[in-house]
């Protein structure tokens, strides 16, 4: 029996295809966005959604079995409102990319070649021995924090080693923390007690309830002056205001900020949207990035992989990966 799976905004030929390379069960995909004509009786008729969340004003979905995330973010996710018969799975698969963008952001914070590119093209050796110019940095040798401790933090922190680095976490589960990356991994009690040992703070940790704004003005001036905040998580993760303050009164060092507080809402490249109400973007002392960090070349057949295995497992009654909530079953933990 072919099996119905709807998508919740519009996608290309060529990506419906590469779902449908992948999967080995029979299925037809439909591709309707919320305020579509057709979205609610399309909806009726889905046995699985891929959508980046659920709301409360779902309309009717009887046979609904699985809402499948593109992504790792649930906090568009809600739980209560899902259909009492219908499982919650998320894919990860990013973590690669985004622990190369973690590293490069790193390196080039301490070596600053983009710089070096520019003043050379310009025949200035001004960054070069040969002017005498100060010495650039290095990570060998200091230390990084991660705040939460799941696939990105893992595959970053591995990297990180080879550099000579040391690692620090705090999580809601240091057990899980690998001993043979992880250095000194404790309990979210004890993150002021790592921030002030930290040249780089990672944070990776997911968004909710409990971690929004978890690292507001009292955490970040808990960091020494000359530390860098890396966000590859979510904005809203880092208070917005007390981020800005510090970086702009130079109480901290810098940061490398990927995930932001404000977005495009039509998906046009053209469009032209500030990603916060505060100008970051006259800083100097802040790397900036348009939430690309895991957008990377291996990302879509990774994840497709894994997605088109969980509807195959439905439709075969077997066990499903990365779930999130199970059907009748409790959310996420905080």
């Amino acid at each position: 029996m072919t099996m119905n799976l709807l998508i919740t905004w519009q996608y290309s030929p060529e990506r419906i295809a590469l779902v449908q390379s992948k999967l080995t069960t029979p299925w037809s995909i439909a591709c309707a966005a919320p305020d579509a004509p057709g979205f609610a009786r399309a909806l009726r008729e889905a046995d699985a959604v891929m959508a980046m969340g659920w709301c409360g004003n779902m309309p009717a979905a009887p046979r609904l079995r699985l809402v499948h995330l593109p992504g790792a973010g649930y906090d568009e996710v809600d739980f209560a409102a899902v259909p009492p018969d219908c499982a919650v799975c998320n894919v990860y698969e990013h973590e690669i990319g985004i622990a190369e963008y973690v590293v490069l952001g790193m390196l080039e914070w301490e070596i600053r070649l983009a710089r070096c590119d520019t003043e050379l093209r310009r025949g200035s050796w001004a960054s070069g021995f040969i002017t005498g110019a100060p010495l650039h940095g290095e990570l060998h040798g200091k230390t990084v924090g991660f705040v939460g401790y799941g696939r990105i933090a893992h595959e970053t922190a591995r990297r990180l080693r080879a550099f000579g680095l040391r690692i620090m976490a705090r999580t809601r589960t240091p057990s899980r923390c690998d001993p043979e990356v992880v250095d000194d991994a404790a309990g979210v009690e004890r993150l002021d007690d790592m921030l002030a040992h930290c040249d780089y703070v990672v944070v990776t940790c997911p968004l909710t309830s409990a971690t929004r704004g978890l690292i507001g003005r009292r955490q970040l001036d808990a960091m020494p002056a000359h530390a860098v905040i890396v966000n590859v998580a979510r904005g809203e993760v880092i208070d917005e205001q007390a981020l800005h303050d510090a970086l702009a009164e130079r109480r901290i060092g810098g940061a490398i900020i990927d995930t932001w507080y404000r977005y495009p809402t039509t998906g046009d490249p053209a469009e032209v949207c500030l990603p916060s109400r505060l100008p970051f973007h006259e800083l100097d002392n802040v790397i900036m990035s348009p939430h690309c960090s895991g957008w990377s070349a291996g990302l879509l057949d990774r994840r497709w992989t894994v997605i088109a295995g969980n509807l195959d497992a439905l439709a075969r009654g077997e066990p499903l990966r990365n779930v999130l909530q199970a059907p009748g079953g409790p959310p996420p933990a905080d």
